[in-house]
């Protein structure tokens, strides 16, 4: 029985994925490159963000990841005040409070940025519990996701977890959760087909797996 539910933040509570497209491009026009399309985006986005922004072109010679993740930040961080929210999240939320069932928010988000938005949002106190990681790089949340369920004495068959990338099975995976992938984030249809999980297209199928 489901009695956890772990949320993927970007691309998944929030569609910010038209301004993460914006900015990468932004910084591939300072480096002299061409744009690159939405799908191409989603067909090459990834974690570690590093390897992302090496498969978009980017030329750390030019400029370093770190100097680019500030950069990033900076400019991302107030323009994510404007992105929607997905539809159907309040309504997945409620009926999973309804049911006792905990909603966690886990994010490769660095936390302090990561519980701003969900401030600025007004969602934030629709969450049990928020993890974020302690720094920009966007590595990964797995250790972040392991202590926590540890901590808390967590059985892995009683969570399920809701995210749109590959990264998010590959934590779910590891971490022996049952896992479900979103189709309309950062990550197409096509990448996340390799995991073989089930893949819903509106968050309001979330609740056909809690039962």
């Amino acid at each position: 029985m489901i009695k956890y539910v772990f949320f993927d933040f970007n691309g998944t509570i929030l569609n910010d994925v038209d301004l993460c497209l914006n900015l990468l491009n932004q910084i591939l026009a300072k480096q002299g490159h061409k744009s690159i399309s939405l799908e191409k985006y989603k067909n090459i986005f990834t974690f570690p963000i590093k390897r992302y922004y090496e498969l978009a072109g980017i030329d750390f010679s030019k400029d370093s990841f770190e100097d680019l993740s500030k950069w990033f930040i900076n400019k991302y961080q107030k323009a994510s005040f404007n992105c929607p929210l997905y539809p159907y999240l309040l309504e997945v939320l409620t009926k999973l409070k309804e049911k006792g069932i905990q909603r966690i928010v886990l994010s490769a988000s660095q936390l302090t940025n990561l519980c701003e938005q969900l401030e600025v949002l007004n969602i934030k106190d629709e969450f049990n519990n928020i993890l974020g990681l302690d720094n920009i790089y966007a590595a990964s949340k797995l250790e972040v996701a392991r202590k926590f369920i540890e901590d808390n004495n967590i059985l892995p068959a009683e969570v399920l977890a809701v995210g749109d990338t590959l990264h998010d099975y590959e934590v779910a995976s590891t971490l022996h959760f049952n896992s479900i992938l979103f189709s309309e984030g950062h990550q197409s249809i096509e990448v996340l087909k390799k995991a073989n999980r089930p893949i819903i297209n509106d968050l309001i199928e979330i609740l056909k797996y809690i039962d």
